[in-house]
């Protein structure tokens, strides 16, 4: 393993165990924000690629599109699963909704780096390098975020504690 590798690899784990964590425990949500995260991933993430120098070749496209599918499908059901509170004490931001996904998304977390990494041996075997570059990770990260996102953003509650559409607020 390539000290680069090695780095990809701990870098990744410490972000997705850290979205982990705040998926399964309630998060103040703030909908003018929750594009942000994904947002800035993106952007680095094309920035890191644009100054990597990589070749790419058409078995990295090809790899990089499954992992597209597969993290955007998680990103979708992650978006699904959220569920909302409204609290009576704001935080010092004055935001009283909050939101979180629970252990399901946590293990959702687990299956994306499973499946990725999966894909990253897998492509490394088949010569799809691209795989395992920082930039590469990030924009993945960044598409699961947008995902999740697109469906938040659709079913953030207004504002008092209310049932739409199957989904209880709490």
């Amino acid at each position: 393993m390539s000290a680069q590798l090695a780095v990809n690899v701990l870098l990744g784990l410490a972000l997705v165990g850290f979205l982990a964590y705040r998926q399964a425990t309630w998060q103040y949500l703030d909908p003018t924000r929750i594009w942000r995260t994904p947002l800035v991933m993106g952007v680095v993430g094309v920035v890191v690629l644009a100054n990597s120098g990589v070749t790419v070749t058409t078995t990295d496209v090809v790899f990089l599109a499954i992992e597209a599918l597969v993290t955007i499908g998680v990103g979708l059901t992650m978006g699904s699963i959220t569920r909302f509170r409204t609290v009576s004490t704001p935080d010092s931001r004055g935001r009283t909704l909050q939101s979180r996904t629970g252990w399901t998304g946590a293990v959702l977390w687990i299956v994306l780096i499973v499946v990725r990494i999966g894909l990253d041996v897998l492509g490394g075997h088949l010569g799809a390098h691209l795989l395992t570059s920082t930039g590469t990770i990030l924009l993945v990260l960044a598409l699961n975020r947008a995902a999740r996102a697109v469906v938040v953003d659709q079913r953030i509650p207004g504002g008092s504690a209310r049932r739409t559409s199957g989904m209880m607020v709490r």
